[in-house]
């Protein structure tokens, strides 16, 4: 796994308890390295909730891209 994936699961794990203390969580989909775009699929309670696009840009995004300078943006896909 080269660094720049290695530094979006640390981001991604700093992330996860405080989905899962509402029981959610967040899985890893792919890093388009050519455009900078990380995508990722929410799951349980996230997939229904009303502020989980609020989650994903102001909490998940801010933590990935600032462990991983090269993610520009964050995209969630089912």
């Amino acid at each position: 796994m080269n660094n720049v994936l290695i530094r979006i699961e640390q981001a991604l794990a700093t992330a996860r308890p405080y989905l899962r203390a509402d029981d959610g969580d967040v899985e890893f989909v792919r890093f388009r390295d050519d455009i900078g775009v990380l995508e990722l699929r929410l799951h349980g309670t996230c997939v229904i909730c009303p502020l989980s696009k609020m989650t994903l840009r102001a909490g998940i995004e801010r933590i990935v891209m600032h462990n991983a300078p090269e993610v520009k943006r964050v995209e969630q896909v089912s």
